[in-house]
């Protein structure tokens, strides 16, 4: 049986807690129509307290999980894996639970609803009461919640949170909540009762407050070292993300809300916070990624999926959803803004058997690699991640997606003839692609019908199929192209490889293979149950019901790969384009050649082999 008041009264309700704050929305609209403008004041103080308050953690989360930023400034450098995310999805319980004990005590004290907007006597009278009552308060309640029984029955539940996060602050019991409640609320009745209470008084404490909070359990440096340098005494008068991030590695020390000072009076301050405040403060020692997959967005509404945008969204697969829509013009002046000054920037990481991966973006959206004028722009955008890759150490760059359209940069063979001397491997990853795609061919196939047929992917698959004794149908209008792949396979399996020039060439086979976008009126010459694999960006639309559809050419991780907290666009947690695995591949097997340009068939089993070995495995 669960401890009292363990448990949240609406922890059932999912999404549909946010219904509980229908009563107070409710009287608000209700006075807007039936009193003629004049509203419960307090009532619509409370919703905008709450949204404000709320956009502080998650503007903080956003700032935590811009590596583009924070990477050199972070304290403990492993991300932030689903667990963790799932466990503090509903962070924001103490917001809700807030808006009801602030209702309650606007209903019972009518003296609530007629603050005045000002006055500074109570913001220094709940000043001294914070520094003087709250804080050594919370210390020792902190103290008494780590002894054996709250501590496994209540406070155990903040510190399962392997990496802390502003939503971390709030992910708590429901009995720790209302202690805090009260501790927070002292400054406010107090200021109140002496009749120096104000609207700015509230706001400006709760907002503080909050501000600090998120800013401790932030996992990244804000405050500088040499601020402490100059002035002593101020590292016992506010502490610092590193500080309060020693409380959870520690769990013995570091008890204070925000001031130090009371550490060092109980004798429970960590002696290493301010030798670790100045290295991470610093950014010394920050180790360079071994791997980087470098990424683009492929539209303006997937530019929401990133980490630092929305966490808890960004840990499921991408879908458009209704939530999205608002957001929309923000993403698209963001998109114009990312344009004009075409930053790099880093959107994720995790950890790949011990070796710190990281993914990078290109700040160009999809229909931007198809604008004739963008191409120069592009390239310029992926040759300075290369450059930056190579100065910092990264071992291996891959390419995703568009980033190594042959129209582009020919698979990437443009930078490495460009910059023979890189220490940087560049991959674009079509040879694990290439293995993933062929090995979802059944083994008793004895036709196969190809588009894109002349594509990197399409000439591999081909020349790979014609040695096993496949006849593939190749759809291109080019017999020039068609002969130049045809005479890469040997003598005698070049018969198994045929042109083709229309669709209604394939419309006995059962198993087509992808790599063009493919109409719905194409799609119909497709027999009664084919399979249509695809590697073709974006995947084709579902047309037909009596046939299947294969998924992009992806691999699911390994069980034990730590710090994944985020969806690689449409594809399940802990799934990544196969392109991105091969990377890891390269990466892992130490390889020292670039992987561009043509794929070598010959080493497309290879491949596939090592990625079994490492533990990915088919979707």
């Amino acid at each position: 049986m669960a401890a009292p008041l363990s448990a949240w009264p609406w922890e059932h309700l999912g999404s549909f807690k946010y219904l509980l704050y229908g009563p107070l929305i409710g009287k608000v609209v209700y006075s807007w129509l039936y009193r003629y403008g004049q509203t419960d004041s307090w009532c619509l103080h409370i919703l905008i307290f709450c949204g404000l308050r709320g956009l502080i953690y998650q503007l903080w989360s956003s700032y935590s999980n811009m590596l583009f930023l924070t990477r050199n400034k972070r304290i403990l450098k492993q991300g932030v894996d689903f667990k963790q995310i799932d466990k503090e999805w509903d962070w924001d319980n103490f917001l809700i639970l807030q808006a009801f004990i602030a209702t309650l005590a606007c209903y019972s004290f009518p003296i609530f609803g007629n603050l005045p907007l000002w006055n500074w006597r109570g913001c220094i009278f709940a000043l001294f009461l914070h520094m003087g009552v709250s804080e050594p308060l919370y210390y020792q309640i902190h103290k008494l919640l780590h002894t054996d029984y709250f501590f496994s029955h209540y406070h155990s539940l903040h510190h399962s949170s392997a990496v802390p996060q502003p939503f971390t602050a709030g992910n708590a019991t429901l009995l720790e909540h209302l202690i805090l409640t009260l501790i927070t609320g002292i400054p406010i009745l107090g200021a109140i009762l002496v009749g120096s209470g104000s609207i700015s008084m509230i706001y400006s404490y709760f907002f503080i407050f909050d501000m600090l909070r998120s800013m401790g359990h932030s996992n990244v440096e804000v405050l500088p070292h040499g601020l402490f340098q100059s002035f002593p005494f101020m590292k016992y008068l506010i502490y610092t993300s590193t500080y309060h991030s020693l409380h959870h590695t520690d769990l013995n020390t570091n008890f204070c809300l925000f001031m130090p000072i009371y550490d060092k009076l109980g004798n429970t301050l960590n002696e290493k916070s301010w030798q670790l405040h100045k290295k991470t403060s610093s950014g010394e020692n920050d180790p360079a990624p071994d791997f980087v997959f470098l990424v683009h967005v492929v539209d303006v509404i997937s530019s929401i999926h990133a980490s630092f945008v929305l966490r808890s969204f960004s840990s499921l697969p991408f879908a458009t959803r209704f939530f999205l829509l608002p957001m929309w013009p923000g993403a698209f002046l963001t998109m114009l803004t990312m344009w004009a000054l075409s930053k790099t920037f880093f959107v994720s990481f995790y950890m790949f058997r011990d070796r710190m991966l990281q993914t990078w973006a290109v700040p160009r959206y999809g229909f931007q690699y198809f604008l004739p004028s963008a191409a120069d722009g592009i390239n310029y955008q992926i040759e300075q991640a290369i450059l930056r890759a190579d100065r910092m150490g990264v071992k291996v760059l891959s390419l995703a997606a568009l980033n190594k359209n042959e129209a582009l940069n020919g698979g990437g063979t443009l930078f490495v003839k460009k910059h023979p001397n890189l220490r940087v491997r560049v991959v674009h990853g079509n040879t694990l692609t290439a293995a993933v795609i062929l090995n979802e061919i059944p083994k008793d196939v004895k036709e196969v019908f190809l588009t894109g047929a002349t594509s990197k992917l399409g000439r591999a698959i081909a020349l790979y199929l014609c040695r096993k004794k496949i006849r593939v149908m190749m759809l291109t209008l080019s017999e020039e192209r068609f002969q130049a792949i045809q005479s890469e396979a040997p003598i005698e399996f070049q018969q198994y490889l045929v042109q083709v020039t229309k669709y209604q060439a394939a419309q006995n086979c059962k198993t087509w293979i992808v790599g063009k976008w493919l109409y719905p009126r194409e799609q119909r010459w497709a027999p009664r149950g084919t399979h249509f694999h695809q590697f073709v960006v974006p995947p084709i639309l579902c047309f037909r019901r009596d046939c299947t559809y294969g998924d992009l050419a992806a691999m699911r991780l390994p069980k034990d790969v730590e710090g994944l907290g985020s969806c690689e666009y449409t594809m399940p947690r802990g799934v990544v384009h196969a392109c991105h695995a091969g990377g890891m591949v390269h990466m892992v097997e130490g390889w020292t050649h670039h992987e561009v340009g043509a794929i070598d068939v010959d080493r497309i089993d290879l491949v596939w082999k090592c990625a079994l070995k490492y533990g990915l495995t088919p979707v």
